[in-house]
C-alpha cells in the first residue's frame, strides 16, 4: 500500500516537474533580468548594504532586516543540507551547476516579488499588516483576477501544512538526530506498523513543543526567534563548509570542473547525455527552488511586513535571500560533497552530507556528524516557524481574515510536525515538490503581467538617486 501510493505520488512528481514548468521558471527570471538590466549583479553590493541597515521611519510590522531573517528562516532549512545533497545524487555534480545558474536568475525573480509585495500591500488601522502575491494578483492585476490569488493562498497554506513548512524539515531533523544518537538502531519501538528509534520519537515531542510556543506567539514572536537564530546558523555552517573547502583546497578545481562537466554531459548513473543532462536540470532546478524559493511567492509574504517606504529598496534587500541562501550556502555544502566524492556512494539525504562533513574536515567523524546535525536543526525549526506565518497570511486571505480559522491552522500545523519524522523520505521530497509547483504557476503569472510595474518603479527609485 506505502509502496503504491509512493509511486503514484513521484509519477505526479516527475510530471508537473518536468521541462516545462523548469522552462517557465527559468524564462521568468532570464526575462526580468533583461528588463531590469542585470539589476542583481549591478547592484548586488547596495542591497547587502540595504541588508544590515534598517530603514527609518516606514510602516510595517517588522524592521527590514527582521522581514528578510524570517525570509531566510524558512528558505536556510533542509533544502541546503539534504535538499542539495539528494539533488546530486539523483542527477550527478551538474545539478548543482543548474541550481546556481537558476538562483541568479532567480535573484531578479526575489528583487521583483519583495518590490510588489511592499507596492500592493494593505495595513490596517491597528498596524496588521498583509501582502503577498495574493494582494499583489488581486490590486495589481485587478479583482477579477481574485481567483488566482485564491489559488495561490490554497496551495501556499498546502506548502506549509504538507510540504516544505514541515514533513521535509522534521523529517530531517529526525534522521539528523537518529544518525547521530542512534545510527544502527540499537534503541527502537514499533510504531504505525514501523520501527523508528527512540532518539526520532524523542526529538518529534520536543520539536513539537518548541514549535508551538513559538508559532503561537504570531510574526513577532517568530521574527524575534529567527532574528538571533537564522545570522548565528549561517555563520556557523558557513564557517564549517569553508574549513572544509580550505581543507581540500588543492581539489577544489577539479571539483568545479567535475560539476560543470556534468551539467551538460550528465550523470553515468542517470543514463544518455542529453537525458542525464535534463535529469542534473531538473533535479537542480527543482532543489533549488525548494532551498531559496525564488518564483515561489512565499518570501514576498515577509517582505510585505517589513518597515519600509520604499517597493525597490525590500526589493533589493529580498534578492539578499537567494544569493546567502543558493549561491553561498548551497554552493559550499555541493562543492563539500563533490570533491569528497560522498555522492555516489549509495547513502541517501542527509548521511551524504554528513559524510561529506566526517571526511573533509579535520576532526573526529564524532565531531564533525554532530556540527551538522546541530546545523540541520537549527535550519530546519527556523523553516518551520517562517512557513507557518507564511501559511497563516495564506489562510487569512482565503477566509477574509477569520481568527478562528488562522487559530486551527496554527494547531494542524504544530500536529503536522508531530507526525513528520513518520513520513518516507522520498514521499516527503516528491510532496514538497508538487505543492511548490502548484503554487509557484500563480505567482509566475502574476510576475510576468506586472514586470512592467516593477520595472517603472525601479526606474523611477533611481532616478531620484536613493542611495540610503
Amino acid at each position: 500500500m506505502f509502496e503504491q501510493i509512493n509511486m503514484l505520488i513521484k509519477f505526479i512528481d516527475d510530471k508537473i516537474w518536468g521541462l516545462p514548468l523548469i522552462t517557465v521558471i527559468l524564462l521568468t527570471g532570464i526575462y526580468l533580468t533583461l528588463r531590469l538590466g542585470f539589476l542583481q549583479i549591478r547592484h548586488l553590493g547596495k542591497a547587502l548594504r540595504y541588508m544590515v541597515k534598517n530603514e527609518d521611519g516606514g510602516d510595517g510590522e517588522v524592521s527590514s532586516f527582521g522581514a528578510l531573517c524570517t525570509a531566510l528562516s524558512a528558505t536556510i532549512g533542509t533544502g541546503n543540507i539534504v535538499g542539495v545533497a539528494t539533488a546530486i545524487a539523483a542527477g550527478g555534480p551538474g545539478a548543482l551547476f543548474w541550481m546556481v545558474v537558476a538562483a541568479l536568475f532567480g535573484m531578479a525573480t526575489k528583487y521583483a516579488e519583495g518590490l510588489l509585495a511592499i507596492l500592493y500591500r494593505t495595513i490596517d488601522n491597528d498596524g496588521h499588516v498583509l501582502g503577498g502575491p495574493f494582494y499583489y494578483i488581486e490590486r495589481g492585476m485587478g479583482k477579477k483576477f481574485r481567483w488566482l490569488g485564491k489559488i495561490f493562498a490554497f496551495f501556499g497554506a498546502c506548502v506549509g501544512l504538507m510540504g516544505i513548512g514541515t514533513f521535509t524539515q522534521v523529517n530531517g531533523i529526525a534522521s539528523a538526530t537518529k544518525n547521530f544518537f542512534d545510527p544502527n538502531m540499537q534503541s527502537a519501538v514499533e510504531l504505525f506498523g514501523r520501527t523508528y528509534s527512540w532518539a526520532t520519537v524523542i526529538t518529534c515531542l520536543i520539536l513539537t513543543i518548541v514549535v508551538g510556543l513559538v508559532v503561537l506567539g504570531g510574526i513577532k514572536r517568530i521574527a524575534r526567534v529567527s532574528e538571533i537564530i537564522v545570522p548565528f546558523m549561517a555563520v556557523l555552517y558557513v564557517a564549517f563548509a569553508l574549513l572544509i573547502l580550505i581543507t581540500n583546497a588543492s581539489q577544489i578545481p577539479a571539483a568545479i570542473a567535475t560539476i560543470v562537466k556534468s551539467a551538460f554531459t550528465g550523470s553515468a548513473l542517470a543514463g544518455g547525455v542529453m537525458g542525464s543532462m535534463v535529469v542534473a536540470m531538473q533535479k537542480g532546478i527543482a532543489r533549488g527552488i525548494f532551498s531559496n524559493e525564488a518564483g515561489l511567492g512565499s518570501a514576498p509574504i515577509a517582505a510585505a511586513a517589513a518597515q519600509t517606504k520604499e517597493p525597490v529598496r525590500q526589493g533589493l534587500v529580498s534578492m539578499t535571500g537567494t544569493f546567502i541562501d543558493t549561491v553561498v550556502i548551497c554552493s559550499m555544502t555541493g562543492i563539500s560533497i563533490v570533491l569528497t566524492g560522498t555522492w555516489n556512494t549509495g547513502l541517501e539525504g542527509v548521511e551524504i552530507t554528513s559524510a561529506a562533513f566526517q571526511k573533509g574536515l579535520p576532526f573526529p567523524a564524532e565531531i564533525s556528524s554532530f556540527v551538522l546535525m546541530l546545523c540541520l536543526v537549527f535550519f530546519a525549526f527556523t523553516t518551520i516557524l517562517g512557513w507557518d506565518y507564511y501559511g497563516e497570511r495564506c489562510v487569512e486571505y482565503l477566509f477574509n481574515r477569520n481568527n478562528g480559522v488562522v487559530t486551527g491552522y496554527r494547531w494542524l500545523y504544530i500536529l503536522a510536525v508531530f507526525i513528520g519524522p513518520y513520513m518516507t523520505v522520498e514521499a516527503v521530497w516528491n510532496i514538497a515538490d508538487i505543492f511548490n509547483a502548484l503554487m509557484a504557476l500563480p505567482n509566475l503569472i502574476a510576475l510576468l503581467t506586472l514586470s512592467g510595474v516593477v520595472v517603472r518603479e525601479t526606474k523611477a527609485y533611481f532616478k531620484k538617486g536613493q542611495e540610503s
